[in-house]
């Protein structure tokens, strides 16, 4: 838009030059013209004349070559009167020309301005509406952040319930290691959907950019390895295609389930191994692979490799590195992220 914007704005600035040097040259011409003047001068060529004309008479009784070159000088002076109002003439039939032309340049110079104004007015009002829906989809995040927050608290309610039963019973005042390593993990979760609900985009974004893939599934059980909100589950759901998440991240888990989606809390490797050899018709992963250890990984595909059914298929989307903006603006945002993946 900003480049259309320019455009008719340049050609509006030229129309507008183009237009004030035919209207300097229009004055120029209209300057020139003085048909009173002219006219004046064959009037008075024309009295000259018809004075000479009746004495007439007395011109025949003089000598013959007198009277010759009176008649020629006063016929002389009225073909340059005559000339001088042909003339004039021209430049005002040249003048009108001039004035039609202006005029057509102005309703051009008009409808210039009417499409920079039309083009600045539709890009003012797109950048409102664009603002407006970028308002709307973090009030939706922020909305979905609220509500996760509310069940994390009666969450931790239930928990410290737990707990003072707990102190209770053994009359300790020391919590127990496995109660506490839950109640971390349990509130790392929450800080990292929230994370994710932020910057990740809104769900229905998601699975418009995850819709890509699902021509490349077609059939059987497909597992979908850190399935986050579940958006690609939901697309394949819609497909009729089987699949199952798998997620470490308890919130993630827990929120795919509301949505009556096939989900396990599982470590991704240790799920895999459990499954048996070419029982997988595809195995997807989307902004995951990033997150883990070299070493992790190389075990992860090798046993994607004795998971999958011949023919089957593996996808690994993960940001791309040699973009600059989105190692910059996207991979350095997580702090979780372990290390860049080639796309090679």
């Amino acid at each position: 838009m900003r480049r259309k914007i320019e455009s008719l704005t340049q050609k509006r600035q030229e129309l507008e030059k183009e237009f004030q040097q035919r209207l300097q040259k229009l004055k120029k011409t209209v300057s020139s013209i003085s048909p009173s003047e002219a006219y004046a001068n064959l009037n008075q060529q024309l009295s000259s004349l018809l004075e000479t004309s009746s004495s007439s008479k007395k011109i025949f009784k003089k000598k013959q070559s007198r009277k010759d070159f009176s008649l020629l000088a006063l016929l002389k002076n009225l073909v340059q009167a005559q000339e001088k109002i042909h003339e004039q003439n021209e430049k005002i039939i040249a003048a009108l020309s001039q004035i039609d032309d202006l005029f057509l340049r102005f309703q051009n110079l008009v409808d210039a301005k009417d499409q920079e104004w039309d083009a600045l007015s539709s890009n003012h009002v797109g950048l409102i509406f664009k603002s407006l829906e970028w308002r709307v989809e973090k009030l939706a995040v922020e909305t979905q952040d609220a509500k996760l927050l509310v069940k994390k608290l009666y969450f931790l309610r239930d928990k410290l319930d737990a707990l003072i039963q707990e102190l209770s019973a053994h009359e300790s005042k020391s919590l127990s290691t496995t109660t506490s390593h839950q109640i971390l993990n349990s509130l790392k979760d929450a800080a990292y959907v929230s994370f994710e609900n932020r910057f990740r985009g809104d769900e229905a974004q998601v699975k418009e950019e995850l819709s890509r893939y699902q021509d490349f599934f077609e059939r059987g059980k497909v597992v979908d390895l850190g399935c986050g909100r579940g958006e690609f589950l939901e697309i394949l759901q819609e497909k009729g295609i089987e699949a199952e998440g798998i997620d470490l991240n308890q919130e993630m888990v827990e929120y795919c389930r509301e949505k009556s989606l096939t989900c396990h809390q599982d470590d991704l490797l240790a799920w895999l191994v459990n499954q048996p050899d070419e029982s997988l018709a595809g195995i997807f992963s989307s902004q995951v692979i990033e997150h883990l250890p070299p070493s992790y990984l190389r075990q992860l595909i090798q046993q994607a490799y004795f998971k999958l059914a011949p023919g089957g298929k593996i996808i690994l989307e993960t940001i791309n590195p040699t973009s600059v903006f989105a190692l910059v603006q996207i991979y350095f945002l997580d702090f979780s992220h372990s290390q860049p993946i080639h796309p090679l």
